[in-house]
């Protein structure tokens, strides 16, 4: 009888056994991800220790290496300043010597005039020989006063010298910084709460003229002071016109041969548009309301008209760098209308930075040169924000191009100029060479006023009358005095700004931190400086890195609705202050004989 098998047991069976199977194996599964997510977390943690050993020591090796900086600049400043101190002391005693002797002088000369008169009048018209030797010694402490003149003189342009040396030793790049006033919008309530503050207190304040201090304040926190060093501190009580006398000796500078620049930086409403170009409301009477472009237009003229006439030209341009591209501001449209059209930023072979198709146009009065200006202002981007109703959306550099001719070379040419028609004159019809053996002695010009002819100038005879090999090239050297206002860095939340602006805000902050990226490579001495990661440092980069002598004018404002802002400006200067840069170069005005 055939033994029956349940296939149905069986299949049940093995499924059985199947599903215990894959239940081992999911736990097994589980067990190993537990144990692998474990290993992680340890792997983590090792990772974390290992980075913040790495910081550790990354920041350990960079405090060294800062405090070996500071050792090294504050002994050599040391040494400078008490050299400084030797010269002062020594200048103070020879004022003081000049004085008591110009003053003993004096009284002297008094007397002996005096008593010249009591002589004469005792005389009564007799002759004697005491009235010419009083005359005589009166003469002699005269000439002595004179000299003792003289030398203070000397001792003053010495003095003027050992400071500018100084001042080229402390860096090329100088920091003066100037906190406004309070103004009307500066009245707001701090939104925080529970702060003590309202936002329109003072918490910037001016120490002296070279420090700031900040009051940094927080929530249960005592009072906080931090103080900012800098070249030259102007409050809120300084005027424009002393404010730009720190500017003065920068045009001497330019036109002694060498780039200058002067930039604003600060946040939105801190003051710069009207630092660098004035109130905007100011009549043409009131020149103290005038900022440092009108007056450094007008003092670099003042300078130009006591050189020599036609020595000096002058272009100007105006530049505009918006949404990280540069405009040409002096540029025309078809139908002769200014438009501002787009340039690009190239460096030339020598290392420069140089803007392509730029508009250069020539001026001959700071006042041509304020109304090219206020022409195109009104291109200008500008957006209305909550912080300020006229702000600012784009950089503005307007640049004077200074060309000057060597005196020596104008001369010359005016020589050549008077010897070509004093001898068109009396030859007429004839060509003649001075070198030429049978030249008109007719002329009878004098060795000194005979030039040689140009090369093109064809002699009648067919003897030789060689062409002259030397001939007089003038070689004019450029200099650039460039202005910049910069646009204001503000935060979003602040302005209260949307859509379109955004970027723009974007924009500008962006380019404002490549300044200060650039500032502090810079001043850490890296290999690499990054120039171009903006349209405006690579503009910028002749001035900046270059051998231009530059002068950052940080605007502040004095409220505590905008501490964070101008803590952020007094940092950039204080890092701007460490650069180190080469000294500048004077440009080359040689005249060349080829």
């Amino acid at each position: 009888m055939p033994l029956f098998v349940n296939r149905d047991q069986i299949f049940a069976h093995q499924v059985h056994l199947l599903e215990h199977k894959l239940r081992s194996k999911e736990e097994r599964i589980l067990e190993l991800e537990t144990e692998n997510a474990i290993l992680h977390l340890r792997l983590a943690e090792c990772l974390g220790k290992l980075r913040h050993h790495e910081e550790e020591t990354k920041a350990l090796h960079r405090q060294q290496h800062q405090r070996n900086v500071q050792k090294i600049t504050q002994s050599a400043l040391s040494k400078l300043l008490s050299e400084v101190q030797v010269v002062k002391q020594d200048l103070s005693e020879v004022f003081a010597v000049y004085f008591s002797f110009s003053t003993e002088l004096e009284e002297q000369s008094k007397e002996l005039l005096d008593k010249v008169e009591r002589i004469s009048r005792s005389l009564n018209g007799h002759s004697g020989d005491e009235v010419p030797n009083l005359q005589a010694r009166v003469a002699a402490l005269e000439r002595s006063l004179e000299e003792e003149k003289e030398r203070c003189g000397a001792e003053r342009q010495r003095r003027k010298e050992i400071h500018n040396t100084l001042v080229e030793l402390r860096g090329n790049i100088r920091v003066h910084c100037r906190v406004r006033p309070v103004l009307p919008f500066d009245h707001v309530k701090s939104s925080t709460s529970g702060s003590r503050h309202t936002s329109s207190e003072e918490v910037v304040s001016v120490i002296s003229d070279d420090t700031v201090m900040v009051n940094c304040t927080k929530t249960g926190m005592p009072y906080q002071n931090k103080m900012f060093e800098f070249e030259r501190v102007h409050g809120p009580e300084d005027s424009q016109d002393v404010v730009f006398e720190e500017v003065k000796p920068l045009l001497t500078s330019l036109l002694d041969g060498y780039n200058v620049c002067v930039m604003a930086y600060g946040q939105t409403g801190s003051g710069k548009t009207h630092t660098m170009m004035g109130s905007q409301h100011a009549g043409p009477q009131q020149e103290a309301q005038q900022g440092i472009i009108p007056k450094a237009a007008a003092q670099l003229f003042g300078l130009i008209s006591e050189k020599p006439a036609g020595s000096h030209t002058v272009e100007v341009s105006v530049m505009e760098v918006y949404n990280n591209e540069v405009f040409d501001l002096l540029s025309r449209d078809e139908h002769g209308n200014a438009a501002g059209q787009r340039r690009d930023v190239i460096t030339t072979a020598s290392g420069t930075s140089q803007v392509t198709s730029l508009t250069h146009q020539p001026v001959c009065s700071a006042s041509e040169v304020m109304h090219i200006i206020s022409s195109i202002l009104k291109l200008r981007a500008r957006c209305p924000t909550l912080v300020h109703a006229d702000s600012s959306r784009s950089h503005l550099i307007v640049t004077l191009t200074i060309s000057s001719k060597s005196p020596n070379a104008l001369a010359l040419a005016r020589r050549l100029q008077n010897t070509k028609k004093r001898m068109h004159s009396s030859t007429q019809n004839e060509w003649w060479s001075p070198r030429c053996r049978r030249a008109n002695p007719a002329a009878r010009l004098s060795s000194d006023e005979l030039l040689w002819s140009p090369a093109s100038s064809p002699c009648p005879s067919p003897s030789p009358c060689p062409s002259p090999r030397h001939s007089l090239s003038q070689a004019p050297f450029r200099t650039k005095l460039q202005l910049v206002d910069l646009a204001g860095s503000e935060c979003v939340g602040m302005s209260g700004v949307s859509g379109a602006a955004l970027w723009e805000v974007s924009c500008v902050n962006r380019s404002l931190s490549a300044v200060s990226d650039v500032l502090g490579a810079l001043a850490e001495q890296r290999p690499h400086v990054p120039y171009r990661n903006s349209k405006l440092t690579h503009l910028l980069q002749d001035a900046i890195g270059g051998d231009a002598k530059l002068l950052v004018m940080l605007c502040v404002s004095p409220t505590q609705r905008f501490i964070t802002e101008s803590l952020q400006s007094l940092g950039l200067g204080t890092r701007a202050r460490q650069v180190q840069k080469e000294p500048p170069r004077r440009k080359n005005n040689t005249l060349k004989v080829k």
